[in-house]
């Protein structure tokens, strides 16, 4: 598989000048796919630096870069810390996060991520976990459903969803992306292709823990860094955004701020960039994926 195709790094540059990277560093590219961010830190690193790589898809397996600066994990990025143990590794000096989903798992018809092709309901990450969307949308119950939809894909009409899904599944189970997408045709609301990729990006979410997994990952990171050491993250919805700014100004995912004993607020971490930095005109036009990309950068003080 040819590592463009899989996925085109976005704000390749603005990633590597977040990180700062000293060429005898370690750094850890929790999600590999295609190795662009990868390569990119490679060539940055000397002999003795060190780049750690985590991914859960197999299919990301096909892009392995051959160095011997490079370590691979095929897991979920929420194991960071257990894993770079494993490595002997407890201090990094840069972790660099591109979240969401990409272009190869979403161009791939067979995994159900895309509205636009008819595919079994599958959406998962990783083939070696059991929960799937299909069983989202089948076995759960008429509540699970509405928060799922109102909290993870922010949909105002989310518990009408449910009820039109829990109605729908009583005479036929709902197997496909097509089948799901026509039950609930008549109830979307305002842009048609807004709204359905807010519902996927819901059932995609629950079925793959990935809110859980990326507090755990943050938490993980500020452990492993060493003073000085750079977290750069690129989200893609206001979800994902909105945990990393919490934790880039307190320290914690839910963004309470903390005080010593004095009083003094705590603070682990230093914002980079006292604005969030979005991708150019010219790179939306080139990758129409950078469009929702944010991107935020911090310093362990």
């Amino acid at each position: 598989m040819v590592a463009d195709i899989y996925h085109i790094p976005v704000m390749l540059q603005q990633c590597m000048a977040g990180l700062n990277i000293k060429p005898n560093g370690t750094y850890v590219d929790v999600t590999f796919g295609g190795g662009g961010h990868s390569k990119a830190i490679l060539n940055q690193l000397n002999d003795n630096g060190k780049l750690f790589a985590f991914d859960q898809d197999e299919a990301a397996q096909q892009n392995l870069i051959t160095d011997p600066r490079f370590h691979f994990v095929a897991h979920n990025f929420k194991h960071l810390q257990k894993f770079l143990r494993l490595h002997q590794t407890t201090q990094v000096h840069g972790v660099l996060a591109d979240l969401g989903i990409s272009s190869y798992q979403l161009n791939n018809e067979e995994r159900g991520f895309a509205t636009r092709f008819n595919a079994d309901l599958d959406m998962r990450m990783s083939q070696e976990q059991n929960l799937t969307a299909q069983q989202v949308v089948n076995e759960y119950d008429q509540k699970q459903l509405a928060d799922i939809f109102y909290y993870y894909g922010e949909l105002n009409n989310a518990r009408k969803l449910a009820s039109v899904l829990c109605e729908k599944r009583k005479a036929q189970t709902i197997n496909t992306t097509q089948e799901l997408i026509a039950t609930i045709e008549p109830w979307i609301k305002g842009k048609r292709n807004r709204y359905l990729a807010q519902l996927f990006q819901a059932i995609r979410i629950e079925v793959n823990g990935e809110l859980t997994a990326l507090k755990e990952m943050l938490k993980q990171s500020l452990e492993l860094l060493v003073t000085g050491g750079r977290l750069v993250v690129m989200s893609y919805h206001s979800l994902e955004d909105r945990i990393v700014k919490n934790f880039i100004r307190s320290g914690n995912t839910e963004g309470v701020i903390q005080k010593d004993f004095y009083g003094k607020i705590t603070k682990p971490l230093k914002a980079i960039n006292r604005k969030i930095i979005l991708p150019s005109e010219v790179e939306i036009t080139e990758n129409p994926r950078a469009r929702s990309a944010k991107l935020r950068i911090a310093e362990k003080l």
